[in-house]
């Protein structure tokens, strides 16, 4: 018989009993290793009887138990050689563990005492050291396996354990600390170090944001309010990234990029303002790439990122050489055109912010909701007449508008409040946008007008400006220019919003509160495990050097020092948890409406928006799995209603995690199954779906960066515009738009972060790939999730034939364009632009 061992407490000799169980939340009390748990089958047992001489049957359990190195203490130097010695050092002492009965003592009502037995080191496996151990158990000594329903004799346990895992709100936590607890946004900046360092908390009354999981580092000396950086951040331990090969390729692999290929970027790059001075000096980063400096940091790196480090042996040197993407392999001038500039808003990395324009919501002209005595006119530039002498050979206005044939991407109101601020900064610019597109018949989008607007300033009224494509030359390059503008705009949203804000930083609470509400016994947190993994080590690493004041997005996107900053004010304005949902976002942008007779129940506006499409095929998959095992264990309302940790855990999210918007009235009710699926998908795509659509194209479409440039660093030559810069536009129009462009210094770094984030790991863990250790002996679960491994394999078909469809699903097929596979729920490692991991992990 193979079975699971429920519960086991293991310490290293000499250092005393671990505060956790196996089976629950249990690690090695040294900060460098742990004992598999939770997600893999960490201590597994053989169960054979004896009948002794007396007529006692006992049983005897060989237990052997997994250990793997954690980055705990590997992320502090590059190399794999130091972290494994100190590992083995560890492991050289001998582990004690015990065994818990499951059920109290039926005469006395105690607990059983536990069994006690020292394992011994039996082999090693790469990462893996194996030891053994053997019980001798009585007959009645009761069930290793957990229940659904906590059995009498682990209650104690189970309290014990969660106890332990929301501490006290005190003190400073340590590394070796299993403590989950909320703290707001207050570490991003470093007044200590330069005054100008110094950032606003995110989080609280005046820049409502998600919780992050408290450090409790000391506040710094110049802002009380703010906590003070280091070069270690806590996480919880469990929440380490656990196995040397993850390690190996994710985390080390990010880190190194942030913390040695970036520092020598910039010192290779003496000139932080220096641009390229033409198109063939961008190609030249895919043909030849550049050298690095010859110092000590950069002589590795070729071996952790091979495919951006190249060791060039004759010159004794590492050169930078960066993959050509496959948007401009496919088609060199794709990023040209207005046709794939108006597709990507469908199929790109930032496919969720298109919205229908309609007299119902958005009013024709459209207005903003900002207040005119500030910000100027509400009403649009971009009015009836323009726009009907793009499309009067097909209808009216009034006519697109019944019809459903006008999008807009709209930036205005969101951008707008922070133009002003972001003009006093060097070296970039900001407009409020928007862009106008429409839906010609055969399915595909058409941009109409750009409309860029900048408020009132300095005694100066508000000026904005509609462009739109044209065919002399001087509108021409203005059009260009516009767009240059609207894509910086578009990326800017996409990595503050629309990836770090919707996915990483809102996640954060349900990880949180799923550790310190649901025992790992809790079939509830069995399920949302695979989905919230590695997401809070990798939110650490984007607090250290991505969202960080002066950090990679503040110092290569437009809005500078008020990137965060306008991360909270979307929060603030846009998110709500119930429009996470995949149907609800897109019946809310207008992009679908609800349709019982159609596939998923919706009725796409636009039948070809291969994001949504594929995505609701996804969806549906993950609410089908989550409705089997849900209904398994809560078959009707009460259960849920009566199951206090799953209610505290859904009050915590809401009131405390996101407890800036607690008193919405959108948030869902927990009541029913119904309500708890609803619930549970939401937070399952959101962390694979719906982060794999916004992450994993990012080198793709944001490698080659005229494509989608970070920033734009120059006005547009029409507004204010002074005689040199007008007479260097009209002579030199390239010039002109290549400065605009990122600096050489802001597009290489942005290039580098990009190819390691749309990375996969030869280990990626994908959606439903592979059956959970914990699920293998329930046959009832283990056939829903069989379905749903069979129904994602299903789909990578579909998937594939959706983009051989040339003739008709032209936003993903056709000459020349990069088929939409980010929604494809498997792949092999690399840069591939598919695949659909389980969690937020990169």
């Amino acid at each position: 018989m193979f079975m699971e061992v429920g519960v086991v407490l293991v310490a290293c000799e000499g250092e005393g009993e671990l505060d956790g169980v196996v089976g629950e939340k249990n690690s090695l009390s040294t900060e460098n290793i742990r004992v598999l748990r939770r997600g893999s089958a960490g201590v597994k047992a053989v169960l054979t009887t004896n009948t002794a001489a007396a007529g006692k049957t006992t049983g005897t359990v060989k237990a052997v138990i997994t250990v793997l190195q954690t980055v705990g203490g590997a992320l502090t130097h590059l190399g794999l050689s130091r972290g494994l010695d100190d590992i083995a050092d560890v492991l050289g002492k001998t582990l004690v563990v015990e065994l818990i009965a499951a059920e109290l003592d039926p005469k006395s009502g105690q607990e059983k005492p536990t069994i006690t037995s020292y394992a011994h080191k039996i082999g090693k496996d790469d990462n893996e050291t194996y030891y053994e151990t053997t019980f001798e158990i009585p007959e009645d000594f009761g069930e290793s396996y957990l229940p659904s329903q906590t059995p009498s004799g682990l209650k104690r346990y189970r309290e014990k354990e969660l106890k332990t895992l929301r501490g006290d709100g005190q003190g400073e936590r340590k590394t070796s600390d299993r403590i989950y607890d909320y703290d707001v946004y207050n570490d991003l900046g470093d007044p200590d170090s330069d005054d100008d360092l110094g950032r606003p908390v995110l989080g609280g009354a005046e820049h409502p944001y998600p919780r992050r999981c408290r450090t409790g580092r000391p506040r710094t000396e110049k802002d009380p309010l703010s906590e003070s950086r280091s070069s270690n951040v806590y996480v919880p331990r469990d929440e380490a990234f656990s196995e040397v090969k993850q390690m190996t390729f994710s985390a080390k692999t990010v880190y190194s990029v942030l913390h040695a290929l970036v520092p020598s970027l910039q010192t290779s790059i003496i000139d932080s303002d220096l641009g390229f001075p033409h198109f063939t000096a961008i190609d030249t980063l895919f043909d030849e790439g550049f050298l690095l400096p010859d110092i000590p940091t950069t002589g590795f790196l070729g071996n952790i990122i091979p495919r951006l480090v190249r060791f060039i042996t004759d010159k004794g040197r590492s050169v930078v050489r960066f993959e050509t993407p496959e948007l401009i392999d496919r088609d060199k001038f794709a990023w040209v055109r207005d046709a794939e500039f108006a597709r990507q808003t469908l199929a790109g990395v930032n496919p969720c912010c298109i919205k229908l324009v309609t007299k119902l919501s958005q009013e024709w002209p459209m207005k903003s909701k900002l207040n005119p005595e500030v910000y100027g006119p509400a009403e649009s530039a971009i009015t009836t007449e323009l726009v009907e002498q793009e499309i009067g050979g097909f209808m009216t206005v009034d006519e697109a508008l019944k019809q459903k044939k006008l999008f807009v991407l709209d930036y205005h109101d969101v951008l707008l409040p922070y133009v002003n601020k972001v003009r006093e900064l060097k070296g970039t610019t900001l407009y409020g946008s928007r862009t106008l597109f429409f839906l010609m018949p055969k399915g595909t989008l058409r941009p109409l007008a750009i409309e860029l607007t900048r408020p009132p300033v300095d005694g100066k009224p508000e000026w904005k400006q509609v462009f739109q494509p044209c065919w002399d030359p001087t509108g021409i390059w203005l059009w260009r220019l516009a767009k240059a503008h609207v894509l910086a705009h578009d990326s800017c949203y996409h990595e503050l919003v629309s990836h770090w804000l919707r996915t990483h930083c809102c996640t954060e609470p349900y990880i949180i509160a799923t550790n310190r509400q649901l025992s790992a016994m809790h079939p509830i947190y069995r399920l949302l495990h695979p989905h919230l993994r590695y997401t809070m080590e990798i939110n650490v690493l984007a607090r250290e050097a991505l969202i960080n004041a002066n950090g990679i997005i503040e110092s290569a996107f437009s809005p500078g020092k008020y990137s965060m900053e306008l991360s909270s004010a979307a929060y603030d304005q846009l998110w709500q948890f119930d429009l996470e949902a995949l149907p609800a976002d897109l019946i809310s942008r207008g992009m679908a409406v609800e349709d019982p007779n159609a596939p998923h129940g919706l009725k796409l506006t636009i039948e070809d928006y291969p994001y949504a499409s594929d995505g609701l095929l996804l969806w549906d998959a993950i609410k089908q799995w989550v409705t089997d095992y849900v209904t398994y264990y809560y078959p009707e309302a009460n259960p849920i209603q009566s199951d206090i940790e799953l209610q505290a855990w859904w009050t915590e999210i809401r009131t405390v995690g996101h407890g800036d918007k607690k008193d919405e009235p959108w948030w869902p009710e927990l009541k029913t199954p119904d309500d708890l699926i609803g619930i549970l998908t939401t937070i399952i795509w959101v962390a694979s779906g719906h982060h794999a659509a916004v992450n994993f194209g990012q080198f793709d479409f944001g490698g080659y960066f005229p494509n989608r440039p970070t920033i734009a660093r120059t006005q547009m030559p029409t507004e204010d515009p002074n005689d040199e810069e007008k007479k260097q536009f009209l002579e030199r129009p390239e010039e002109f738009l290549l400065k605009c462009f990122p600096s050489q210094i802001q597009a290489t770094v942005v290039m580098a972060v990009l190819d390691v984030l749309s990375n996969h790991s030869p280990d990626e863990e994908y959606i439903g790939e592979q059956i959970q250790p914990y699920w293998v002996d329930d046959k009832v679960i283990t056939a829903a999730f069989e379905r749903f491994n069979g129904r994602l394999k299903e789909i990578e078909g579909i998937i594939d034939g959706r983009n051989a469809d040339t003739t008709n699903l032209m936003n993903r097929a056709g000459a020349g364009v990069v088929p939409y596979e980010l929604l494809k729920p498997f792949s092999e490692a690399g840069v591939t632009g598919k695949g659909v991991p389980n969690s937020t992990s990169i």
